[in-house]
């Protein structure tokens, strides 16, 4: 993640609000884009960066948290740092249990909300990245032939050879043949490298599999 990427939404129905908030974040190098509702925030559309959320909790129209729970919904995932100047544990609690960063309470320090930003943006860097990993794994698989395909699950699985080729009724021979080929398409090093890509494009290994 690099600051002049970042962006940072900030959504608030106070211009003047907005307008300190920007001033604020523009200062340490972030760049920023405001919205007077989450309504607004909806109809705009978002470039593909690391980016986070400042979000009033009390909003006209939709309110803050139910705001988070519409981007739930719509599995529009981006980080969010809640601010409020009337805001209550109950409020907080349901924030967080919803996966907010932060909830700040008016007056709060610039520093802490600059430091609830960073995290943000962290995160959502780290998930972006994780999405991409997946994307190029997904896109691998996707080369394998159908017969590979059969093989890698129980590759990852720890069969040998001898029971993977006995299992599909093919002979071992054939089944080094593709065992190799997957290795190869996947680019998996090892084995463990191998168990670790399939995990995470949803192919348990043994371990993990219910007896």
């Amino acid at each position: 993640m690099t600051e002049r990427q970042s962006l940072v939404f900030v959504i608030d129905d106070d211009t003047s609000t907005r307008e300190t908030l920007s001033s604020l974040i523009r200062s340490v190098g972030l760049r920023v884009q405001l919205f007077a509702s989450a309504e607004e925030f909806l109809r705009c559309e978002r470039p593909d960066t690391d980016s986070c959320l400042v979000l009033d909790i009390r909003l006209r129209g939709m309110s803050g948290l139910d705001f988070q729970g519409k981007l739930a919904d719509s599995g529009i995932s981006v980080p969010i740092v809640f601010i409020t100047g009337h805001g209550d544990i109950q409020m907080s609690v349901r924030a967080m249990k919803a996966g907010a960063i932060e909830f700040l309470t008016k007056p709060f320090r610039d520093q802490d909300l600059l430091d609830a930003i960073y995290v943000a943006l962290e995160k959502d860097g780290e998930s972006r990245q994780r999405g991409a990993e997946v994307a190029q794994l997904e896109t691998r698989f996707a080369s394998l032939t159908p017969r590979e395909r059969q093989v890698l699950p129980l590759v990852v699985s720890g069969l040998p050879n001898k029971q993977i080729a006995a299992e599909l009724g093919i002979s071992e021979a054939v089944t080094k043949v593709h065992r190799s080929q997957l290795m190869r398409k996947m680019r998996a090093d090892s084995l463990p490298d191998l168990v670790r890509m399939a995990g995470k494009i949803g192919f348990p290994s043994r371990s993990n599999r219910k007896n």
